[in-house]
């Protein structure tokens, strides 16, 4: 049996197992999270100012405001850690959690549009130009990291290496995915019939 490990062992080495990649593409995946991470929280910190600033026009709508402060503190209050990168199921939680928040944002600002008070508050315009820029920084963190597991994944999944990942217990890491795939996947309806009179 130990020679059965000890030529095991050995040709493992010989092939090149890939533990040595598997630490560097773990150590690029945690980095790339991190960077994720930071620029979903400069995002969670320009909301409270973005609601303030919003919550003096008198005649915005309440309902969109608390469906952002809600989606803020639910994104928020999620425990974050890096076993988040080995479990789908608190990964999921997560994505849903800050797309819930994107959606919001994205219908608070759209709301906006209606007030032309607030269009014009030069404080409203810096925010909003700051989430603009922050949704570009998420948008690049997210590539990063993608890749980043992408790598990994076919590290892990790749022969031999994939020797290495079955004994040390390497697995895929989830990824980012789209929330509404199945509707983005149909294709639109078109009709080209000329409306009735």
């Amino acid at each position: 049996m130990k020679r059965w490990f000890a030529l095991f062992a050995a040709t493992l080495a010989l092939t090149g197992c890939g533990y040595n990649d598997f630490q560097r593409l773990d150590e690029q995946t945690r980095s790339a999270w991190s960077e994720v991470l930071n620029q979903y929280q400069r995002r969670a910190d320009l909301v409270p100012n973005l609601v303030a600033t919003v919550k003096g026009e008198a005649a915005f709508e309440q309902d969109t405001l608390t469906r952002v402060v809600e989606a803020r503190a639910k994104a928020t209050a999620m425990q974050v850690t890096p076993e988040t990168l080995n479990d789908p199921q608190a990964f999921q939680r997560f994505q849903q959690a800050q797309g819930e928040l994107s959606s919001a944002l994205s219908r608070l600002l759209v709301v906006s549009e209606r007030y032309p008070d607030l269009k014009a508050n030069q404080g409203f315009r810096d925010l909003r130009v700051q989430l603009e820029g922050t949704e570009n920084r998420i948008t690049v963190a997210r590539n990063r990291y993608i890749q980043a597991v992408q790598d990994y994944n076919v590290l892990a999944r790749s022969f031999p290496s994939n020797l290495t990942a079955m004994v040390f217990s390497y697995q895929p890491k989830p990824n980012f995915s789209v929330q509404n795939e199945a509707q983005i996947s149909a294709p639109p309806p078109v009709d080209f019939s000329a409306p009735k009179k």
